[in-house]
């Protein structure tokens, strides 16, 4: 697995933040901590998909643009294996929306957020209104195959 990756335990939710850029991994990791959720983090696609492979996480902030694996790549791998299959994939990336958004709500991510529009408690609302709708069951807010 990847070099720079930090867990930080925080007794919420267990998110798996894929991104390549520290000073947004590290924002992220202590704005969602303070925020009451639990976050681990991976450098880039490769290092996320076995992090989340290992430790089966209830969402996944995924970029698009890393080195190694990027984000689609990432993406395509979560969905083949039965382990993370059904993990809930929001993708949170600065490649304009309309370059990506079909091709990620094909492979089943839940939602696309841009970084330049987004606040951290935006980012915290969004990842709590996704994990209430999967814990209900709703139809199209966990991934598929």
């Amino acid at each position: 697995m990847g070099g720079d990756t930090a867990r930080v335990t925080a007794g919420g939710a267990r998110i798996l933040l894929i991104e390549d850029n520290r000073f947004l991994r590290r924002a992220c990791e202590i704005g969602l901590t303070a925020r009451g959720f639990s976050v681990t983090s991976a450098v880039d696609g490769r290092d996320g998909v076995e992090r989340a492979m290992a430790e089966r996480p209830d969402l996944i902030l995924l970029d698009l643009v890393m080195p190694r694996m990027n984000g689609l790549e990432a993406l395509r791998a979560l969905r083949q294996a039965e382990e993370t299959r059904q993990i809930p994939v929001l993708v949170v990336s600065n490649s304009p929306r309309e370059q990506f958004f079909d091709e990620v709500t094909r492979l089943g991510a839940v939602g696309y957020l841009v970084k330049a529009d987004l606040r951290l408690d935006d980012l915290a609302n969004h990842i709590t209104g996704v994990l209430g709708a999967a814990s209900l069951g709703e139809p199209g807010k966990k991934g598929t195959s």
